[in-house]
């Protein structure tokens, strides 16, 4: 049976982590603006999917969202070969926070307080966890 080490997140490894998220962010805005310039496309049998998926391949910002998303699969597999996978996840929960700011600045959506309520008490258990983290790793 092999026994790994509990790992405690660093500075590096948050800001690493928060990157993640930052890139994160980039690709849920580029899937968002290739879904934008399709319009109105309507799936409403089989033989639309193949029309559906040249539109889509066709968008810039697909691409761009593809390559994003293949950067975050690297630097995830890295991150937690460093740092415990229950850490590492709600830590790289910032694109809770990110992602709508990004909407409201760019794509002009309303988000309601409730809303807003719940994406700083995630950012409070994100806190929360970081320093859980940090105390756990000093006590070993």
């Amino acid at each position: 049976m092999h026994i790994t080490k509990k790992r405690h997140i660093t500075l590096k490894i948050l800001l690493f982590l928060i990157g993640i998220d930052l890139v994160e962010t980039f690709a849920q805005f580029c899937f968002k603006k290739s879904s934008l310039s399709l319009g109105d496309i309507q799936i409403q049998s089989f033989g639309d999917i193949p029309h559906f998926i040249a539109s889509v391949l066709s968008t810039p910002f697909f691409w761009f969202g593809l390559i994003a998303v293949i950067l975050i699969f690297i630097s995830w597999s890295t991150a937690l070969s460093k740092i415990d996978l229950s850490v590492a996840v709600p830590v790289c929960s910032f694109s809770y926070i990110t992602v709508p700011l990004v909407s409201v600045f760019f794509f002009k959506e309303q988000i309601s307080l409730l809303r807003w309520s719940g994406i700083f008490i995630i950012l409070c258990g994100v806190i929360l966890v970081s320093a859980s983290s940090r105390e756990k790793g000093s006590t070993q």
